[in-house]
């Protein structure tokens, strides 16, 4: 009861006073020319969210960390996945259009189950009164760096 009421005291959120942002418009295709076990392809990003796919090969998997001021939606485009969360344990295992949301200060990663690559929604949120920082609980299994990087905004749009 008293959450419920500190939460009714709350303020409605109040824009900054900055210059408004325009909306964004976005197109994602599977990236020609992937080279790397992982590649991330940008969609669109204001202060508080971000969208994006990571194509994820063979190899292209990761290591057990948690985001501090993070919360992340993760949904299956193509392939299959398998989230894990501390220990190991197995928090799920996704096709098409399933998916998870995990949120901030969890334990988790991730690995590409199916036999074709991995095509994965994450779409994050963020909290603006927590430095975000992504706190590796074991060692990287790919070289900070070595993830390719793609462009999917679109540029000049009619709105």
């Amino acid at each position: 009861m008293e959450e419920i009421l500190k939460r009714r005291k709350r303020k409605s959120a109040q824009p900054k006073k900055e210059t408004p942002r325009v909306p964004q418009t976005f197109s994602y295709k599977k990236p020609k020319g992937q080279y790397a076990a992982k590649a991330i392809t940008s969609l669109c990003q204001t202060d508080i969210i971000r969208g994006a796919v990571q194509t994820v090969q063979d190899g292209g998997d990761n290591n057990l960390h948690s985001h501090t001021g993070m919360d992340g939606f993760w949904m299956v485009l193509r392939g299959a996945v398998r989230f894990y969360g501390a220990e190991d344990e197995v928090l799920g295992e996704f096709g098409k259009h399933e998916g998870i949301v995990i949120p901030r200060n969890t334990k988790y990663w991730f690995e590409s189950c199916g036999k074709e690559d991995l095509e994965l929604l994450q779409v994050v949120a963020f909290d603006r009164d927590v430095k975000n920082e992504r706190i590796d609980v074991n060692a990287r299994k790919l070289v900070v760096d070595t993830t390719q990087r793609f462009d999917g905004r679109v540029r000049n749009s009619p709105i």
